[in-house]
């Protein structure tokens, strides 16, 4: 697939290292010279210097040959004229990355639809989404649904008090009659591996499982760690994200929110009138002490500075917080963050990833999730009639070795896959996939 990126900035790059990593052919423009350079050292690419809502810029980059274009510029504008101009001058699918919440009502989108624009984006709008989600599900390190969910993905880290310690892994014995849930992957010291027969699981793994709707709750149980109600929680960073998080709680939740800014400390109290307002520098220990942080069920740090937010994290980790989130968008940083005993990890790059991924996918995929500090994704794919999926029992399938299929969901019927699962025409299947083998997997239910 031809692929056109307007913007080079950190989003920009993180896409285009991920998608030439899997084979397609991918031009960035940019005005900063500078960035093209940093960006085409990174990966297997053609730069186009210049303004991506000129018409001479984006002949020069061909968007009139392109497969998809994505406008991931630091300016929503721009990012609106560039994704329109291109599908005008003959991209195939266009999508814009923006910043306006208004953009995304129904009525709204169909206009965006008239002027070309296939796909608007809203990063901070997920990522907000994806904490509110995860504080209801606080034993939980990302948490997602599929096939409106009847189907979940449930990420855990094994608590020293978890039963599975020491335990083999279920769901690969024919004779273990129908599964409520099985193991699709763990990652240990730093590796993530597609589980095997004989596998066991050992403390501080990071365990991924695909779980019947009904089996939710005793996959939880399996980490060791309680779920806990979220009644007082502190965001720091007034951010978008923040704002979301705040906005969508307030009503239900003691919320407070703390930012350095004075000005927008004020700002903030406007927009958010059920919410504590605080103005602060979070990097002060003494202050967020004074504010009740130990108090706090939940704590999520959403600054945009990833240092600041996994300093104050640690902070909250020592002081009890039970469930701490955090914003790291230094993708160096993830690992690190992990290791130290944060909860969760919010990143915007890997969010967009997931947004962005499934057009350039030549299979039907409904959904996929790029995983933190994982490099694999889940995917839901609708099987086309024909495939090779529908031939053969799943264990003939010579499905490669780094990926799993979790679970399939048929009418109202959902199966945990097993290697006697047979796969019919329209079923919803759920894969995980490490990411060399995405393009690969895709080829089974096409």
């Amino acid at each position: 697939m031809r692929i056109v990126i307007a913007g080079a900035g950190e989003m920009g790059s993180h896409l285009a290292k991920m998608l030439s990593g899997n084979g397609h052919d991918i031009t960035i423009v940019d005005k900063d010279p500078k960035a093209l350079d940093v960006v085409g050292s990174l990966a297997d690419i053609i730069t186009v210097e210049g303004d991506s809502t000129a018409f001479a810029t984006l002949r020069k980059a061909s968007v009139r040959k392109c497969d998809l274009f994505i406008a991931v510029n630091h300016e929503e504008n721009d990012n609106v004229v560039a994704a329109t101009l291109a599908k005008q001058l003959g991209a195939k699918k266009s999508i814009a990355r923006i910043d306006n919440e208004e953009y995304l009502e129904p009525n709204n989108k169909e206009i965006f639809i008239e002027m070309g624009i296939d796909y608007l984006f809203y990063p901070e709008k997920v990522a907000a989404s994806e904490v509110i989600n995860l504080l209801g599900h606080t034993s939980t390190t990302e948490y997602v649904d599929f096939s409106s969910g009847k189907l979940s993905l449930v990420v855990f880290k094994l608590d020293p008090a978890s039963s599975l310690i020491g335990r083999k892994l279920s769901g690969f014995s024919e004779e273990e009659g129908l599964l409520a849930y099985r193991t699709v992957a763990i990652s240990r010291g730093g590796q993530t591996i597609i589980p095997r027969p004989d596998e066991c699981f050992m403390g501080g793994d990071t365990v991924y499982v695909i779980a019947r709707q009904d089996a939710v709750r005793e996959v939880m149980e399996f980490s060791g760690q309680s779920s806990i109600e979220i009644k007082n929680m502190m965001i720091l960073g007034g951010s978008r994200i923040g704002i979301q998080i705040a906005s969508a709680l307030q009503d239900d939740v003691n919320v407070k929110l703390v930012d350095y800014s004075a000005d927008w400390a004020y700002r903030l109290a406007e927009v958010l009138e059920r919410t504590l307002i605080i103005n602060e520098d979070g990097r002060n220990t003494e202050a967020m002490m004074e504010e009740g942080l130990s108090n706090m069920d939940a704590f999520v740090a959403v600054t945009g500075r990833s240092e600041t937010n996994i300093l104050t994290a640690m902070l909250a980790k020592r002081l009890g917080v039970k469930k701490v989130i955090a914003e790291v968008e230094n993708m160096n940083y993830i690992n690190l963050a992990e290791s130290i005993g944060i909860d969760t990890i919010i990143n915007k790059k890997l969010v967009t990833a997931s947004n962005i991924f499934r057009f350039t996918m030549s299979t039907d995929v409904q959904a996929i999730k790029c995983l933190t500090g994982s490099d694999a994704e889940v995917l839901e794919f609708i099987v086309k009639p024909n495939s090779p999926a529908t031939k053969s029992r799943i264990r003939d399938m010579d499905f490669p070795d780094d990926a799993i299929i979790g679970g399939i969901v048929r009418g109202d019927k959902v199966f945990i896959a097993v290697g006697n699962t047979e796969i019919n025409a329209y079923d919803r299947v759920v894969v995980f996939a490490m990411r060399g083998s995405v393009g690969r997997v895709g080829y089974y239910f096409n």
